[in-house]
């Protein structure tokens, strides 16, 4: 067992260049775009979609996870290193990391131990500047729409209550939430109220995700809805002539970005959504490209499978024609014991018992799974603290319900240790088990999609809705928006909106506060509970564990 941390692990590997990653992807040097030696950007010319129907998709998912995560993009990495040792020819395409968390509590997203994505602290940092130019796409249209309320030749009359668009920042900063400017006078501009969200939640971010070429991205950017006139005509970015202004910014940042993992085998990340409240898996552009590139393709989604997963199968593979072959349902004896009662401080402690009334939570999630018609595979993400009786527990409930369930030991040995997964994975894409299909059809009502997701998926009873939820309903109704998907945003610490209930929460009830709508991105955002788009630090950032020295070697990042 390795006593390195995940930044010493990374920093040890010597790093190959980028250029020869590409090779085994069969990718010309000259359609490189270089970022130094170890990254560089791919161009879209190299989608092949006859490539993407024929190859192998596999999403890797979880349970309802503890706050500090079980392990998926570990898993994911491992995952594809493992598919690679056992001769299938695997890429794994992840989401670009969030500054906030990186300082915050929750750390990085390049996996862990010996399954990780290197440079890790470029990608968990600047990387290509893609979060930088979402930023700035998104704050040019702020800059414009206020330009044209202190316009005087050019006013679109937009009344600035009815504004729904917010300028973003990609760092938790709880201040900026609710702040009022055009302050200190006329030639400041129109005094209102506004606000930040963290950068993945832009709907710029949502649109680049959801793009399937550049010309489908300026289409979108200039279909997201502004607000209202004074007298009632919606205004969209297109009406502002701000889509071509704000593509440019997103020129290089459509690209999928190309690294590689600790045993020299592609990666390709790209977007970074967050799953409770955006759509919490990578770009469109870049699943089809690792799919146009190899035989395997392991990506994942965010959070539990009620959330990245639902919304991934529901909106990203329906309209984007995907078709995986298999779900990876991470699971970890801690998060098991968290479901069955243990407090915090008992998720380290073995407890059979806790165990025991805990799986419920991942049997719900393999019942949904099945919902898509999709074959689980159940990871166990293996932590010292794991009993062997616990883990026996899980491999024999699972293998009741027909599902195998295999300890991943990617974290700790790479993919020597998740060669067992990988050809567990390979037997249910080999198998005829899978024929995917959506839980809805995005031309049913608005309230139907909701209804369907909180039933079938969070095992709710009935759908209550706030009176600013039913005016958004006959709103979405009367722009002509009820054909868009449902991008659900909740609690991810529970099936319900209501964080506390864990384990299979039965005979609850969820409430739709109110609904937003992204109509660059074509889904509408029912918010589920007190739902934040802009973090908060806590009392203890990760920020103040970290360091940098002369020569610019970094520690302390995780």
């Amino acid at each position: 067992m390795s006593h390195l941390s995940d930044i010493e692990i990374a920093q040890a590997k010597t790093l190959t260049h980028i250029k020869n990653i590409a090779q085994k992807l069969n990718i010309q040097e000259d359609d490189l775009e270089m970022y130094g030696k170890y990254k560089a950007k791919l161009p879209l010319s190299l989608i092949d979609e006859k490539k993407v129907k024929n190859n192998n998709l596999v999403l890797v998912t979880a349970l309802t996870p503890t706050p500090a995560g079980e392990g998926k993009t570990t898993v994911s990495i491992g995952l594809t290193e493992g598919l690679n040792k056992i001769g299938k020819q695997a890429t794994v395409v992840l989401r670009e990391p969030s500054l906030g968390p990186v300082f915050g509590i929750k750390g990085g997203a390049a996996g862990g131990g010996y399954s990780q994505v290197v440079p890790m602290e470029d990608i968990n940092l600047h990387f290509t500047g893609d979060f930088n130019a979402i930023e700035k796409a998104n704050n040019l249209l702020s800059a414009l729409i206020d330009n044209n309320l202190q316009s005087n030749c050019c006013n679109l009359n937009l009344d600035a209550r009815t504004i729904f668009w917010k300028r973003v920042i990609d760092m938790n900063d709880r201040a900026l939430r609710k702040i009022t400017i055009g302050l200190g006078g006329t030639a400041n501009g129109v005094p209102r109220e506004d606000g930040f969200n963290i950068t993945p939640a832009s709907e710029v971010m949502a649109i680049l995700c959801m793009a399937t070429d550049f010309e489908d991205l300026k289409k979108r950017l200039g279909d997201i809805f502004i607000g209202f006139t004074f007298d009632k005509k919606a205004i969209f970015a297109r009406d502002l002539k701000a889509q071509d202004a704000m593509a440019i910014l997103l020129k290089d940042a459509i690209k999928p970005n190309l690294v590689q993992t600790l045993e020299e085998n592609p990666a390709i990340i790209h977007g970074g959504p967050f799953a409770n409240i955006a759509q919490g898996t990578n770009t469109i552009i870049a699943t089809k490209m690792g799919l146009s590139l190899s035989d395997y393709v392991v990506t994942e989604a965010g959070f539990g499978a009620d959330l990245g997963a639902e919304k991934f199968l529901n909106i990203k593979c329906a309209h984007a024609g995907l078709n995986p072959k298999a779900v990876v349902l991470v699971a970890t004896i801690r998060a098991l014991r968290h479901h069955g009662g243990a407090k915090k401080d008992e998720f380290n402690t073995p407890n059979l018992e806790f165990v025991k009334t805990g799986i419920c939570n991942l049997e719900k999630h393999i019942e949904n799974i099945r919902k898509f018609n999709i074959e689980p595979v159940v990871a166990i993400n293996a932590f010292v603290t794991d009993s062997y009786e616990e883990v026996e527990f899980v491999v024999e409930r699972c293998k009741k319900l027909g599902v195998q369930a295999v300890v991943s030991e990617g974290w700790e040995k790479g993919g020597e240790g998740t060669e067992k997964l990988a050809k567990a994975v390979v037997k249910v894409v080999e198998s005829t088990k899978t024929s995917f299909k959506p839980l809805y059809d995005w031309n049913s009502p608005i309230k139907e999609k909701i209804e369907t997701i909180a039933r079938e998926i969070y095992g709710a009873v009935r759908v209550d809705y706030d009176k600013k939820a039913k005016l958004n309903l006959r709103r979405i109704d009367r722009l002509g928006f009820s054909d868009f998907a449902v991008c659900m945003a909740k609690t991810q610490k529970s099936f319900s909106d209501n964080e506390t209930l864990v384990g299979r929460p039965e005979d609850f009830i969820v409430t739709v506060r109110e609904i937003e709508i992204a109509a660059g991105a074509k889904f509408v955002i029912p918010i589920l509970g007190k739902m934040m788009r802009m973090p908060g630090l806590p009392p203890i950032p990760a920020s103040e564990q970290m360091s940098i020295d002369n020569d610019g070697v970094i520690s302390g990042l995780s």
